[in-house]
C-alpha cells in the first residue's frame, strides 16, 4: 500500500464506504460543466469539429489526485480519487463547453461515426496541486487543430496557469482544478474564434 502526506485535498462528489468499519472510505470527486443562460450566437462557424483523445502520462490516465511541488517531485492521493481520469473528465468539459457555445455547426468525439472538418485534440502535460507557501491549481494543456481534408495542423495553442487555491482541503483545490479547467476552455474557444473568423470565406483552409 502506498501512502503519500501532502497537504490539500479535493471537491467531493461521494463517499463509498467499505465493508470493514474501520477502513477508510475513498472519496471520489470530479469536474463540473458551468451552466449558460446567453442565446446562441447568430454567425455560427460553418464547420464541424471531432475531439479526440487527450494524450497524457499515465498519473493522468488514472483516476488518482496528483500533488507536487515546482520540482520534480510528485505523489498521489490513497484514499482521494477522482470518479474518472482527467484526460476522459476535461476532454468531456471541453466537449460540453463547444456544443454549448454554439459557434460550431457541430461537435461530436472522435469515437462516433461522424466525418468532421476539423480534429482536436492535445496533450494533458500537467493537473495536480501545486504545493508550496501557498497552495495552487496547475494547469498545463495543449490543444491542435488539424484540417481532416489536408493533414495539415492549422492552429495550435498552449494553455498554462496555476490557479489560486482559497482554502487547505481537498474542495477548495477541487473547485481551483475546476475554475482553472473552466478558464483554459474559453481562453481555447477565443482563440479558436479568432483562427475560424479569418477563414470564414473558406474555413477548410488554411
Amino acid at each position: 500500500m502506498n501512502i503519500f502526506l501532502a497537504p490539500g485535498i479535493l471537491f467531493l462528489v461521494s463517499v463509498l464506504a467499505s465493508g470493514c468499519g474501520a477502513a477508510r472510505p475513498n472519496k471520489y470527486y470530479q469536474l463540473t460543466v458551468p451552466g449558460s443562460d446567453a442565446d446562441p450566437p447568430s454567425d455560427s462557424h460553418p464547420v464541424t469539429l471531432l475531439l479526440g483523445p487527450l494524450q497524457a502520462s499515465h498519473l493522468y490516465r488514472e483516476d488518482h489526485i496528483v500533488y507536487g511541488s515546482s520540482g520534480e517531485n510528485m505523489g498521489t492521493y490513497e484514499y482521494e480519487r477522482w470518479a474518472e481520469p482527467p484526460t476522459e473528465m476535461i476532454q468531456d468539459v471541453l466537449l460540453r463547453m463547444l456544443r454549448a457555445s454554439g459557434r460550431y455547426r457541430e461537435v461530436y468525439p472522435l469515437r462516433s461515426s461522424a466525418h468532421g472538418d476539423f480534429l482536436l485534440y492535445g496533450h494533458l502535460y500537467e493537473f495536480k496541486e501545486l504545493t508550496g507557501s501557498t497552495l495552487a491549481a496547475r494547469l498545463v494543456l495543449e490543444l491542435d487543430l488539424r484540417d481532416t481534408k489536408t493533414g495539415n495542423t492549422v492552429w495550435s495553442h498552449f494553455y498554462s496557469h496555476d490557479e489560486p487555491v482559497s482554502g487547505k482541503d481537498v474542495s477548495a483545490v477541487v473547485t481551483a482544478l475546476n475554475r482553472n479547467v473552466h478558464r483554459a476552455v474559453l481562453e481555447f474557444q477565443s482563440t479558436l474564434d479568432q483562427y475560424f473568423a479569418a477563414h470564414q470565406q473558406n474555413p477548410a483552409s488554411q
